[in-house]
């Protein structure tokens, strides 16, 4: 509860930050009196950056980015990752095989490598950001679905259908993809977080759109005029924290939905 009371209270703020903090603030022709890397105080409640704005103006944008590139490439990898879990699972021979090795192939490739060569090659955008975590996270859960799925094709329910005489779609969309639903919540909670830091690494490493806010741009921003050494804290704490904050409220929402899911789990 203490995870989820966190994550509405920063999606809510995310989804109100062109009320409560218009764009106009981040126009930085319109800060020319604004002082540069002033700390926090009463008249600048998260300091400002090297530009005169605002942090707490950046830290509001900045968390439409990040939540936006958390749950889109994690719906992402939970489709390409369920769909190829179940094939795995489900199916026998030459194509369970051959699914099988695909999922190898990608758990056993650096996934940041990956996403950081992605990015490298395709257009600077969210959506390159996006498609680059999406495409190289998806392996972890393809097996656990292979897992479950091969769990339930045992089951009696299953083989009963099979022998009436069910086709792969019938026992696939009825049978196994509402049985592993659960356990893919559960995980997708938990991906949502490892996202979010992705999108960090990939936006403090120059890979993102530099013309819009995220966490971690602003923590580029940072390095880029030394503000750890120059002592700046404010400039490199806030956003680490703010990323840390919002990692932990997804990680304990999920091990809360995995309790839950996992039968085993709630019975301790």
């Amino acid at each position: 509860m203490a995870g989820l009371v966190v994550l509405l209270l920063i999606i809510i703020a995310a989804l109100l930050a062109p009320v409560i903090a218009p764009a106009h603030l981040l126009d930085v022709t319109t800060l020319l009196d604004n002082p540069r890397f002033a700390p926090p105080s009463g008249a600048h409640l998260l300091g400002t950056d090297h530009q005169g704005r605002e942090l707490w103006v950046r830290m509001l944008w900045g968390a439409r980015v990040s939540l936006l590139v958390g749950f889109a490439a994690t719906v992402m990898s939970m489709l390409i990752g369920t769909i190829l879990g179940i094939c795995a699972g489900h199916f026998h021979g030459w194509v369970g095989g051959l699914v099988m090795r695909i999922i190898d192939f990608f758990l056993v490739l650096p996934s940041l490598i990956l996403a950081i060569v992605l990015s490298a090659v395709l257009s600077r955008s969210v959506w390159t950001i996006v498609i680059a975590i999406g495409l190289t996270s998806w392996a972890g859960t393809a097996r656990v679905v292979r897992s479950q799925t091969l769990s339930v094709s045992q089951r009696d329910y299953v083989e009963r259908a099979r022998v009436l005489g069910a086709g792969n779609w019938h026992i696939i969309v009825k049978h196994l993809f509402p049985a592993v639903i659960p356990l893919v919540l559960a995980n997708t909670t938990l991906t949502v977080g490892s996202a979010i830091i992705a999108e960090s690494t990939l936006s403090f490493l120059g890979l993102g759109d530099a013309t819009q806010q995220s966490w971690g741009t602003i923590l580029k921003n940072a390095m880029d005029v030394s503000a750890a050494t120059s002592g700046y804290w404010w400039y490199v704490l806030i956003p680490g924290v703010a990323i840390l904050v919002v990692v932990l409220a997804f990680t304990l929402v999920g091990r809360a939905v995995e309790s839950i899911a996992n039968s085993t789990m709630r019975s301790r």
